[in-house]
């Protein structure tokens, strides 16, 4: 089965809604690579979108699930309980950043935990509002696409969105919004349109990841700190792609002083199995009445033992301190470029959640061709890539954390000439 049949059964069979980034098929895969139905090989710069911090079938993830397999697959958390689920709530109550009593709850996948973290808001505060950032990505859920910054193609064409919504800009200096700009929109959302004592929160995500990768200074993340805590308002971190060593620790958050009230996870947590969690603080997390959390997937027992490996796998194999590691060498390799590439605007991102921004180098304004261009060349040479950013001129890298080093240097090579060849216009 070729690939061009594969693609006009695809193009037959399911809505073109579902976008698709490349046409590759995959057959199979390891650690950070991917063979496809032909039997060309690619190395994998995008991880299932940062879902494969551990990368693609890590021995020990899929022993997990499959020892899982031989005792049970499914009974519903909340008809009959299993021990590993507690275990692991157990486990993220003690990792996530906060020096206070935390519980749990897990979902499916990142739209819904953010829609269950807004419910626990509401349901604790006594509040309907939410504030979010432009830029912002939150899921494809309707109270998702309302808190999401970005219009195409998240929102176009599916009509009114939820209310009491209020988005404010995100700080970032090269677009010509300051710390201080996006702290003054929050003063002037607040008197001009929204009673602070109406907000039950405002969600953030510390480094912005469809919206281009930008990471939210730590000034910043401090004020919102502040004003929450001036106004009673829950401060939500939305870690579902920058959690689980993606960043060089464990989350985010951790780069900063101060902690949210509550986290939402997903994607690296399961190590490509489906699994979401909401963990915050116990006394905000038992504000719903009994039965107004959960799902019937919810905290699936093959989700939930992956999990296990996966944190276990993060600690002993140091992925944190090996995310920066790969993170640095990525960052130096691109500057090295900047004298030859004129086109590159910035480099950015903490640990291995890294980006390159492109702007045209006639008119310096952000340019979504160069950066597709050089993303259809590497795939040309067998390498995938993403792009991201509110113009979609941002190209992020977000391969495994446990890619090996002679493959790392291979796709560095890679990525250097697709660069080059873009930047030449060949």
């Amino acid at each position: 089965m070729n690939t061009i049949t594969l693609t006009d059964r695809k193009n037959a069979a399911i809505s073109r809604g579902v976008g698709m980034t490349t046409q590759i098929y995959a057959d199979r895969a390891e650690n950070a690579e991917i063979w496809d139905k032909e039997g060309r090989r690619y190395i994998d710069f995008a991880a299932g979108i940062a879902v494969l911090n551990t990368g693609h079938r890590h021995p020990r993830v899929i022993a997990a699930v499959k020892d899982q397999l031989d005792h049970f697959t499914h009974t519903c958390h909340q008809v009959v309980p299993y021990e590993s689920y507690v275990h692991l709530a157990e486990r993220l109550n003690a990792l996530t950043p906060g020096n206070f009593a935390k519980k749990t709850i897990f979902v499916t996948t990142g739209a819904e935990a953010v829609e269950n973290a807004v419910k626990i808001a509401r349901a604790a505060t006594g509040r309907s509002a939410v504030i979010a950032f432009g830029g912002g990505f939150h899921g494809r859920t309707f109270m998702g696409m309302a808190l999401t910054g970005k219009v195409v193609p998240y929102k176009v064409g599916f009509g009114a969105m939820p209310g009491d919504v209020f988005h404010v800009p995100f700080p970032v200096e090269m677009h010509g919004v300051s710390l201080e700009q996006s702290l003054c929109a929050l003063k002037k959302l607040f008197a001009a349109d929204v009673d602070p004592q109406r907000v039950a929160a405002i969600i953030i995500e510390p480094v912005q990841g469809e919206g281009g990768f930008y990471p939210a200074p730590v000034a910043f993340m401090k004020a919102l700190r502040e004003l929450c805590d001036q106004h009673g308002i829950l401060l939500i971190a939305d870690e579902v792609q920058t959690g689980f060593a993606r960043t060089g620790k464990m989350f985010a958050m951790d780069h900063h002083e101060v902690a949210p009230d509550l986290m939402t996870m997903a994607k690296s947590l399961a190590g490509g199995f489906p699994l979401a969690a909401v963990t915050g603080r116990a006394e905000v997390m038992d504000a719903p009445a009994p039965g107004g959390l959960g799902g019937t997937y919810g905290g699936n027992p093959l989700g939930i033992a992956a999990a296990h490996a996966v944190l276990d796998v993060i600690k002993d194999e140091d992925l944190c301190n090996r995310a920066n590691q790969l993170g640095g060498h990525l960052k130096q390799r691109l500057e090295a470029l900047r004298d030859k590439v004129p086109e590159i605007a910035d480099i950015r991102g903490p640990g291995f959640m890294n980006a390159v921004e492109f702007n045209d180098k006639a008119t310096k304004l952000p340019s979504a061709d160069f950066a597709n261009r050089i993303r259809l060349i590497a795939l040309d040479k067998g390498l995938i890539l993403l792009t991201c950013g509110v113009h979609g001129n941002v190209i992020r890298f977000l391969a495994p954390i446990t890619i090996q080093d002679n493959i790392f240097v291979e796709a560095l090579d890679i990525l250097e000439a697709s660069i080059l060849q873009a930047s030449a216009g060949k």
